[in-house]
């Protein structure tokens, strides 16, 4: 049956968006002030939901609560609001892979994954955060690093390590959210120098960073694992999501968004360097902690699209979440993709 054709609403007089501090083309086409410049055609308002003082608005970032508003980033969080029943819609994915490593002190003896068994693993637990996805993202880091060496769980002990929270509106906030934000893993590091701990998972720039700064000792990698079911976490892949009113009431205007964010991947094909330079800006390290922990070809991967691949990734972390208890639902991903605004927005021409 042929679906009835889109209803356009009167446009709103401005919308939301955010990112995570992290490799992706809405940072950079932000950083650019294409997306600004998108919307102001429409004479509409963009408006950041990171720089807003109200800690209910920047609660969306995290429960994408607001309507007429799209997020890139982590996966957790709008796994964890869909879960929740948020209606929200995938409009597209960026698979930028990146550094992930269970690392150690050298002192320690820990070679090799098969080192950690029996072995003390600190986990980050954050209580007053709407959604721990920092634990959910080390968990899943020692399990896939036990797993490929055979192991589970149950052959390790999780320690876990309590930490400031960073939930809108707590006292660690405005460090979550600002430029040049505090480098994570101090709880990690400190229990690791205290004995409490053996070892303990890192990610991205920021976990090359650390992982320099202490001279530990990687044991295992799993960020460029072959099997996607291994590599997938937090960010691996990256979703672009948005709220359904803004999906269903104006699909015209997400396939702009979607459009110009695409034009980040040609952009970065003719500007490498400048890429690099925009993603360790936004994440606050070096340009030599972007190419080590994303590898020298990261300006090739910021594209979107909605691999197939990719969607039974998260499907199978989606399960992961749930079968740890981060999420209180579960529901079908494929459900939660929406290809109408991607497949508009390859009909059109650049913007």
């Amino acid at each position: 049956m042929a679906q009835a054709a889109p209803r356009l609403s009167s446009a709103p007089s401005a919308v939301w968006y955010t990112r995570c501090p992290a490799p992706t083309p809405l940072s950079i086409a932000a950083q650019l002030g294409w997306v600004n410049q998108a919307f102001s055609r429409h004479g509409i308002d963009v408006t950041s939901i990171r720089d807003s003082a109200d800690p209910k608005i920047r609660q969306s970032h995290f429960d994408h609560h607001l309507d007429w508003s799209f997020r890139q980033g982590g996966n957790i969080p709008p796994i964890w609001a869909r879960s929740g029943g948020r209606h929200t819609r995938i409009v597209g994915l960026t698979r930028t892979d990146e550094f992930q490593a269970v690392i150690t002190l050298p002192h320690l003896g820990i070679r090799q994954g098969a080192d950690l068994k029996g072995r003390k693993l600190g986990l980050p637990r954050r209580p007053g955060d709407i959604i721990d996805f920092q634990r959910a993202t080390s968990l899943k880091g020692i399990v896939s690093a036990l797993e490929i060496h055979g192991l589970t769980a149950a052959d390790a002990e999780l320690v876990d390590l309590v930490a400031q929270t960073s939930s809108p509106g707590s006292s660690a906030d405005a460090s979550a959210f600002t430029p040049r934000r505090k480098l994570p893993y101090g709880e990690e590091i400190a229990a690791l120098h205290r004995g409490e701990i053996d070892a303990f998972f890192v990610k991205g720039a920021e976990g090359v960073t650390v992982t320099s700064l202490i001279g530990a000792h990687i044991v295992v990698e799993t960020g460029f694992h072959p099997d996607p079911k291994i590599r997938i976490n937090n960010g691996t892949p990256r979703p672009l999501t948005v709220d359904a009113t803004f999906a269903d009431e104006r699909p015209d205007l997400v396939a702009d968004l979607i459009a110009t964010i695409q034009r980040v991947a040609d952009w970065a094909e003719k500007h490498p360097s400048d890429a690099v330079r925009f993603i360790a800006n936004e994440i606050g390290v070096s340009e030599d902690a972007v190419r080590t922990a994303n590898g020298p070809e990261v300006h090739r991967h910021l594209s979107l699209t909605l691999d197939q691949d990719e969607i039974d990734a998260i499907a199978h972390f989606k399960d992961f979440l749930l079968e740890w208890k981060f999420i209180p639902e579960n529901f079908n991903v494929q459900d939660w993709v929406d290809p109408r605004p991607l497949a508009l927005a390859h009909l059109r021409q650049p913007l």
